[in-house]
């Protein structure tokens, strides 16, 4: 599938890289997947690079997921959830996720009628990477898929400066540095 042309079968939402704008990508579009990983298709078309939901997989010719999110008995959001999906945002040029490459400084759930709403602070790994938007709204849309999650907020910071030491252990293995 990477490398081939493929012809989009229906309309879909499309964020702009580096951008982070929203747009509406036409059926019939033709794009080639560059890359895909945690759920998002990064796509190359007339319009440059973009990202492509999972929930929109199937106008790619690819299966929708099956629906494994479910809330937990009391409808509470747990930091656990929350975690595993801040783990599927992935930089398009970096195939590490964000938690791996240390780039979530800080998470908190506060408790709203009916749910939560959840805060992220994160970083880049430059201040000038271009990605900043495009990362914060894959995040956000990541969080926001969560049952019973009713907003998130996602922060980008600069303090502290991120290095390479913030990354895990599992990142510099994906990264080949150990």
């Amino acid at each position: 599938m990477y490398g081939d042309i493929i012809t989009l079968t229906r309309e879909v939402d499309a964020i702009a890289i580096p951008s982070g704008t929203i747009f509406k990508m036409e059926k019939g579009t033709e794009v080639t997947i560059t890359q895909s990983l945690g759920g998002t298709h990064t796509v190359s078309s007339r319009y440059g690079l973009s990202r492509i939901e999972e929930k929109d997989q199937d106008a790619l010719g690819m299966e929708l997921p099956q629906a494994a999110d479910i809330a937990s008995a009391n409808g509470a959001i747990s930091e656990d959830q929350v975690w595993e999906k801040l783990k599927l945002v992935f930089d398009p040029e970096i195939p590490v996720n964000i938690v791996d490459l240390g780039l979530v400084y800080h998470m908190a759930i506060t408790p709203v009628e009916d749910g939560a709403n959840v805060d992220v602070k994160m970083t880049l790994t430059a201040p000038g990477c271009g990605m900043g938007p495009t990362l914060q709204a894959d995040a956000r849309n990541k969080i926001e898929s969560i049952p019973g999650v009713k907003g998130a907020k996602v922060d980008l910071v600069w303090e502290p400066p991120w290095n390479q030491e913030m990354i895990t252990e599992a990142g510099k293995m994906q990264l080949g540095l150990i």
